[in-house]
């Protein structure tokens, strides 16, 4: 209540009773301001201020949101713009070519010749690779659609099909290799440790360092000697990878049967308690056939503590698997066997509840999840 007061006697303090005299017309009239008027007017006046405050600072913010979006919409104008003068000019400087005299369009047409043996080189890589075939025919069939056509424009579209062809071989050749790559991932694997980053070309290594002295070894302008070395860049590390992935254990052990028992912790089937499991389980029936999963050489066969009936398969780069609860062996040490080779026949030895096979993959001494490798084989199976 003290506080009340002095507050009270401030505000009166401040607002003390004003008494305001107008004179109009000869007659004198008097108003009187008390303290509660004199607060409710200047409380009319702060938020008259507070609103036009916040007003104004909206402004001033949409106003520079506004700025920032129009400076990248004019970059995004101004690139497309480039973008397209580029294509013009290049369309133009074809054209004009195209009109000269007939010693240019010699000139044009050993041009065209040069594009051709580059070309050449590249689609004789490609050739027979899974999918090419399809990505290739409808550039190659547009490329032949004009000959019928006046010699001029039979050049002109001889040119317009070889850049069409190169486009479609270079989307090809990346989009094959991404996807490889992307399978290597899924299993674990680092594409990098499998391919060799350097480009090969019809036979002899080309640096792509410096465009100048690839196109003169091309024999063909700077720019499209880029592409078609990129493009072989490309081709070439789907290739070695393509390689890579078929000594890789990416294939199924079994014909039939489905996965029981996954990789990592779960109830051991004799103790009943958590355990790691270091592979997957897949049911079948008694002596069902066991397959290798992937090509390399057969590295142990016997019996293992707990396996029970084991066989062993080195696959190279530190890559091993292993098969076990078997009931008897196909293969002996030291026997190369490929992928989808009958190893062995499922069975019930070791510590085993009953007939199944008990598969692990081991990279550089440490257990792998086995899943991973058999979603890599399926996708890699989806290339083909």
């Amino acid at each position: 209540m003290e506080r009340l007061a002095k507050l009270k006697r401030a505000l009166v303090e401040l607002f003390p009773e004003r008494h305001l005299y107008v004179r109009s017309g000869g007659a004198m009239k008097a108003f009187v301001l008390t303290t509660r008027k004199q607060m409710l007017i200047a409380a009319g006046v702060a938020g008259g201020a507070l609103w036009m405050g916040v007003s104004t600072a909206a402004m001033l913010v949409n106003l520079l949101s506004a700025s920032a979006a129009d400076r990248e919409i004019a970059q995004l104008k101004a690139q497309s713009e480039r973008y397209v003068a580029d294509r013009q000019a290049r369309l133009d400087s074809a054209m004009a070519r195209l009109n000269a005299a007939s010693g240019s369009s010699a000139d044009l047409a050993a041009e065209i010749e040069k594009r051709h043996a580059a070309l050449a080189m590249l689609l004789t890589d490609i050739k027979g690779a899974p999918g090419a075939a399809e990505a290739l025919t409808p550039a190659i069939n547009r490329a032949l659609a004009a000959q019928d056509a006046s010699p001029v424009r039979r050049v002109e579209m001889v040119r317009i099909g070889q850049e069409q062809l190169l486009e479609a071989a270079d989307s090809f050749a990346k989009g094959r290799a991404d996807r490889l790559r992307l399978a290597f991932r899924m299993a674990g694997l680092s594409p990098s440790s499998f391919t060799d980053r350097s480009g090969s070309l019809g036979g002899p290594l080309i640096d792509s360092k410096d465009p100048r002295a690839l196109a003169a070894v091309l024999d063909v302008d700077e720019d499209f000697a880029v592409r078609i070395q990129r493009a072989a860049r490309d081709l070439n590390e789907s290739k070695q990878l393509a390689n890579a992935a078929q000594d890789l254990p990416i294939g199924r052990p079994t014909a039939s049967g489905a996965q029981t028992s996954g990789f990592g912790v779960r109830l051991d089937p004799f103790t009943r308690r958590p355990a790691y499991h270091s592979g997957l389980d897949f049911n079948g029936g008694h002596a069902q056939p066991i397959f290798a999963t992937g090509p390399g050489v057969v590295s142990f066969t016997g019996q293992r503590s707990g396996y029970g009936n084991v066989v062993e398969i080195d696959h190279g780069r530190g890559l091993k698997t292993r098969y076990a609860h078997l009931s008897g062996f196909s293969v002996r040490p030291g026997q190369r066997v490929g992928v989808g080779q009958r190893i062995a026949a499922m069975g019930s030895t070791g510590r085993s509840t009953g007939t199944h096979l008990h598969y692990e993959v081991w990279v550089n001494g440490r257990a792998q999840n086995p899943s991973r490798f058999l979603k890599a084989g399926q996708y890699v199976q989806q290339e083909h």
